[in-house]
């Protein structure tokens, strides 16, 4: 089965996303084909939670938990996404602020 291109999984949860009254921001653009996905959640700009798009146990693609448990204010969870960057700069960073985001971002894109 044909993986679908990161940058088609972007705009799709970007569209979403928007029209369910949410609010998305690429802070990084990383490889339009390949590129990884890690996702700085929100739910009205508190409870941020990072997660990134990867295999889960069983095989198949999904929504996985990231970064530190607990993060203390904007400028650590940049500090974090800025690193991840630094390793990996095929890597997209989307900033995601909806209801129930990680619902949201599992069901978007999780498993597409």
């Amino acid at each position: 089965m044909a993986r679908l291109a990161t940058g088609v999984m972007v705009s799709a949860l970007i569209r979403a996303a928007e029209t369910a009254g949410g609010s998305v921001m690429v802070l990084a653009r990383g490889d339009i084909t390949a590129g990884g996905i890690l996702l700085l959640t929100l739910e009205r700009g508190a409870n941020p939670r990072f997660f990134e798009r990867g295999v889960g146990p069983d095989g198949r693609a999904s929504l996985i938990s990231s970064g530190p448990a607990e993060i203390a204010n904007e400028g650590a969870a940049t500090a974090y996404w800025r690193r991840r960057r630094e390793r990996d700069s095929d890597l997209w960073v989307i900033e995601l602020d909806i209801a129930s985001a990680e619902r949201f971002a599992a069901e978007t894109i999780g498993d597409g």
